[in-house]
Order: C-alpha cells, then sequence, then structure tokens
C-alpha cells in the first residue's frame, strides 16, 4: 500500500436524485474513512451522460480514479437496458484509455425504485472501494521497473 493518498473524482447523475444523493454522502464519507482525497464531485443530468465528464476527469494528473454513482430504474421500455448497458461500457473504454480506474457504482438496469434503494450503501461503497484498491495497485505496478523471475503479488 503507497503511502501517498489517492484523489478521487465521483460523477453523480441527477436523474432518481433521491437515491444518487444518498449514494452520494455515503461514497465521501467511505472514501474519507478510507484515507482517499475526494477532489471533484460532478454532477451530470443522467447515468447516459457521464462519458464526457468521466474523459474530462481522467485527463487531469491529480485524480487518480474516477467513481461513478447513478440509478437506472425500470420502465415500461427497455430504455433503461440501453441506458446501463451503453453508459457501462463507453466508461470501461475510458477507464482502459486513460490507464485510470473509473469504477460502475450504477444501480441497474432491471431493478424497481425500491430495490434501487436498497442497494444505495452497495454500490456506493463497493465503488469507492475499489477505485481507491485499483488506483493503489495500478501506482506500486507502474513502480516496478522490471519484473525479474520470481512472481510478484500487488495487493
Amino acid at each position: 500500500m503507497s503511502d501517498q493518498s489517492i484523489n478521487l473524482a465521483i460523477v453523480v447523475a441527477e436523474f432518481n436524485y433521491d437515491i444518487t444523493y444518498l449514494m452520494l454522502q455515503r461514497a465521501i464519507a467511505h472514501a474519507k474513512f478510507l484515507g482517499a482525497n475526494v477532489k471533484v464531485v460532478f454532477k451530470v443530468p443522467g447515468s447516459y451522460d457521464m462519458a464526457i465528464a468521466v474523459k474530462e476527469l481522467l485527463k487531469r494528473d491529480d485524480i487518480d480514479a474516477v467513481v461513478t454513482l447513478g440509478a437506472v430504474i425500470k420502465g415500461e421500455t427497455k430504455h433503461d437496458e440501453i441506458v446501463a448497458t451503453q453508459t457501462a461500457r463507453k466508461i470501461l473504454d475510458l477507464s482502459v484509455e486513460y490507464g485510470k480506474p473509473v469504477t460502475l457504482g450504477i444501480i441497474g438496469h432491471g431493478v424497481t425504485h425500491e430495490q434501487a434503494v436498497e442497494r444505495i450503501e452497495e454500490y456506493s461503497t463497493r465503488a469507492v472501494e475499489a477505485a481507491i484498491k485499483l488506483a493503489r495497485r495500478l501506482r506500486e505496478l507502474r513502480k516496478i521497473q522490471t519484473l525479474n523471475e520470481e512472481m510478484v503479488v500487488i495487493e
């Protein structure tokens, strides 16, 4: 584990804000508990709108990882499936492109409002934990100049 703190950005959807507001509060508290700094909270209209904000945040040298928070609730059509699938795919692509963790704290697709409320704690804290762990492990991996013939375990 690194002695240097991890700097996070959180991108949170305003759609279903009764849920995402609580997710944001738990994510900030959990990051602080784990010793990470939340440097930016960026609000976007909905989960589908996250990719451009995530991309801009990943460009910043002072951001080690981005946490996404949203709730995609099932409606009468399959719109929720499109939103959740496309959002997840794009933020994963951005993570790989920029070499920084972008974690998926987006509840859904296919959940009811009640199911989303039940998942607030789980999704927000797990997304923060994953961002911090992966940022730290990547930092350690990048410190290793060459890998010798012995196995290296980074945890």
